[in-house]
């Protein structure tokens, strides 16, 4: 029997008992088509955090004031503002791994243009931020040096906000009103999307961080100037767990910390958390696919059952065909090729299943997925291991019968 007459021969044994048939297979449709909505989902939240990841800009460290006390009780992170313009230019100047420190503060405010209005997050900063963020413009320009020295009255803005206010209109040159304060649109940011915690980032306003500090905030007592957080970019090579020693031990002798003092600020390795993220994200993808190919392997321990119910039940024929010249391997060819076809068969359908219900993960729950060939050949190759895997001991079993025994079998 040569293999063309093995695969038609087994294509008649599973037409013959159809619903059988499809009863066996379904175990390995489910699991091909779990396996595959699995890994798709699991690289779908894989890629969400990579594209967060760009959206941040890498090799980015946040330096926040540290909580203040009362009563002997810790207030939490922020809720103490020591932080000044100065110890970023400090931490810029001092601390070789840096490439830009850039101080910031924001508030959220209502932005009015002729007759549109909006709400967003109002940032004060400088240009480093943008360097910091990998964030490039759209359209315009920075701000100029003397702008950000002297509180000029100029902002960049976020796509979404060129959208809710200006529509199609370009809106360089247009005049805003932040918090009743008229500034000059200079540029429009590039696009960045959702940031981790699924906040637009597009949805912002930037200003001079001398405007923010003096124009919209009206000042500060003794004119301190006070900032809500500094964005650190450690130069590309240096190392960034050494960079935020080096940050932290300046941070201490500026704030006046003493030895085996806590920390009166915070400092946040954000590329590092992201990159936990990821980690995570791969481990629950191969956890999610280890658990759907438990699927697959129940399914094959059913393609083994059946297999040697059909051997059981073609005894006689068995027979027949090795009283005619049939040789063991022909039998074992014969009915391990019709266990693997059973097999395929199943992952063919399985895969059908699982691109539909990929689609409807990422349609109705609203979930970020990613299918790939390589799940798919993945799914379905592993699908024929466990047709031949599970289907040789019957094949073998079926090979092994003694002809006069086989023809004597009721």
């Amino acid at each position: 029997m040569n293999f063309l007459s093995a695969v038609r021969s087994a294509l008649r044994a599973l037409a013959a008992n159809t619903l059988r048939s499809i009863l066996t297979m379904l175990g390995i449709i489910i699991g091909v088509a779990a396996v595959i909505t699995m890994i798709a989902v699991g690289r779908g939240a894989t890629e969400r955090v990579q594209e967060q990841m760009k959206g941040l800009g890498s090799n980015i460290m946040l330096v926040l004031p540290g909580g203040a006390t009362a009563g002997g009780v810790r207030q939490g992170a922020q809720t103490r503002s020591r932080l000044t313009e100065e110890d970023a230019t400090a931490i810029a100047k001092e601390v070789l791994e840096v490439q830009v420190a850039a101080p910031s503060s924001r508030t959220t405010g209502q932005v009015v243009a002729n007759n549109g209005n909006w709400g967003t997050t109002i940032f004060g900063t400088t240009n480093d931020y943008l360097e910091a963020r990998e964030w490039p413009l759209a359209s315009g320009r920075l701000f100029e040096e003397g702008e950000i020295a002297g509180s000029a009255k100029v902002a960049l803005i976020g796509q979404t906000v060129a959208q809710e206010l200006f529509g199609d209109v370009d809106p360089i040159d247009q005049v805003v009103r932040v918090k009743n304060v008229p500034v000059t649109i200079v540029g429009v940011l590039g696009r960045k999307g959702q940031n981790s915690m699924g906040q637009d980032q597009d949805d912002t306003i930037l200003i001079p961080i001398s405007t923010f500090r003096n124009r919209v905030q009206g000042g500060t007592p003794g004119n301190v100037k006070r900032v809500w957080s500094i964005s650190v970019k450690v130069r590309e090579g240096q190392s960034m767990k050494v960079a935020e020693e080096n940050i932290r031990e300046l941070m201490r002798q500026r704030f006046k910390v003493q030895p085996g003092a806590d920390d009166t600020f915070t400092i946040r390795n954000l590329t590092e958390i992201l990159q936990a993220q990821e980690e995570s994200s791969r481990i629950m993808t191969l956890l999610l696919a280890a658990v759907a190919g438990i699927s697959l392997i129940i399914g094959g321990i059913g393609i083994m059952n059946i297999m040697l119910v059909s051997v059981t039940e073609r005894t006689r024929e068995i027979g027949l065909r090795m009283a005619v010249g049939a040789r063991g391997k022909d039998i074992l060819t014969q009915f391990l090729v019709e266990a693997v076809t059973l097999s395929l068969i199943g992952g063919a359908m399985g895969v059908l299943l699982g691109a539909v219900a990929t689609w409807a993960v990422g349609s109705f729950a609203g979930w970020q997925v990613s299918m790939t060939a390589a799940s798919v050949l993945l799914a379905a190759g592993f699908s024929g291991f466990v047709g031949v895997f599970f289907g040789y001991y019957p094949a073998r079993r079926a090979s092994r019968l003694l002809p006069i025994q086989a023809l004597r079998y009721e």
